[in-house]
Order: structure tokens, then sequence, then C-alpha cells
């Protein structure tokens, strides 16, 4: 062979795989931004809506089962984990919202790495969720959003393997625990202001029917 078709099939090469790289992207784009606005949706309490645009989301990870295996690093690229992660996020924070449970990582065939990484960021949804429901006046929906976020942190203290071997997970460990202790306070006060609301009223009842 020449040098000028060695040259020439390696060019062709390259192009082949900046042409796959660039669909993948794309995808995976269009992936995480579909994600984050089922996350919005579930905040609006749009869930079947939510629901729908994930089952669009899901159509493009397809792509990934697409790519030539020569070109198979390009599946563990940041951008693909990214819109794992963020995937898992919705899902889970969808599943969650709808039933309060758990959905798992085969169930929504996402990599083992991104759902935990995923999962730790469901912490942070869990709290505007708690917030705009003591906003709302909604205290149980505010304490269940709590209970769910400490068991997510309870449930990561025992993974010393995992928090070991992905550095990224023991950073968002941490972060949760401060979100959680946060949300802790908020939702304690309310708890204690509707109390004393309550036994306000009561009292008042009571002085009424003295009078």
């Amino acid at each position: 062979m020449t040098l000028k078709k060695i040259l020439s099939k390696i060019e062709r090469e390259m192009k082949e795989r900046e042409e796959i790289k660039d669909e993948l992207y794309d995808a995976m784009r269009k992936a995480t931004r579909l994600s984050k606005q089922a996350i919005f949706l579930v905040h609006k309490e749009q869930l079947e809506k939510a629901k729908e645009m994930l089952n669009e989301t899901t159509k493009l990870f397809i792509i990934l089962d697409e790519v030539p295996e020569v070109h198979q690093k390009l599946v563990h690229a940041g951008i693909v984990d990214a819109a794992f992660q963020e995937y898992t996020e919705a899902h889970v924070f969808l599943k969650l919202a709808q039933d309060n449970k758990f959905v798992g990582h085969k169930k929504i065939g996402v990599p083992s790495t991104s759902y935990l990484l995923g999962l730790a960021d469901v912490v942070g949804e869990l709290r505007r969720r708690a917030l705009d429901s003591l906003r709302k006046g909604d205290v149980k929906v505010a304490e269940k959003s709590l209970e769910s976020m400490e068991l997510i942190y309870g449930e990561f203290m025992v993974m010393d393997e995992a928090l070991r071997v992905v550095p990224e997970l023991r950073r968002k460990f941490d972060v949760a625990r401060r979100i959680i202790e946060a949300t802790r306070g908020d939702v304690t006060i309310e708890v204690r202001r509707s109390s004393l609301e309550r036994s306000i009223k009561k009292l008042e009842k009571v002085l009424k029917t003295k009078k």
C-alpha cells in the first residue's frame, strides 16, 4: 500500500470518528436538556408530562448502541456520563414524587457509576421540593422529601468501596450532608410553627365556648 493510500485511509477514519462524535454529542446534549426539563416538570407537579419527556429522552440513548466498536471510547466520554447522571436524577426524582419509591439503574438502563452520581444529585431536588411544599403549607410532603434525602445519605454512608472508587461521589456526599442539615432545620421550624398555630386555634375555641 502506498503512503498516499495509508494517509487517505487514516483521513477517512478520522473524519468518520468526528462525524460520529458530533452526532453522539448532539444526542447527549439533547438528552441532558430533556432530563432537566423533566425535573422542572416534576417540581411543577406535572408528573405525566415529565414521564413523557423521559420517554423521549430514552430514545436518544439508542445511538450508543449504534456506535461502531472501534469508536466505543466515545461512549465513555464525559458528556455521555453527564447525560446518564441527569437522566438518573430525573427518573429517581419522578419515581419518588409519584410513588415515594426508588428506581434502580438496571430498570432505567444506566451504568452503576452514573446512577450513583445522579442519585446523589436527587438530594438537591428533594430540598427544593421540600421548600416549595413548606411555602404551600404542605408539611407532609416536605417531611417525606426529608425522609428520602436522609435515606439516600444513610445508604451512601455504608458504601465505602463506591466512595473510594468514585472520587466525585465523595464530594457530592459531603454536599448532600449540608443540604440535609439545612432542610432538617427548615422542616423542624415549620412543624413547630404549625403545631403552635394549631394549639393557639384550639385555645381560641376553648375560650370562645367559655364566654
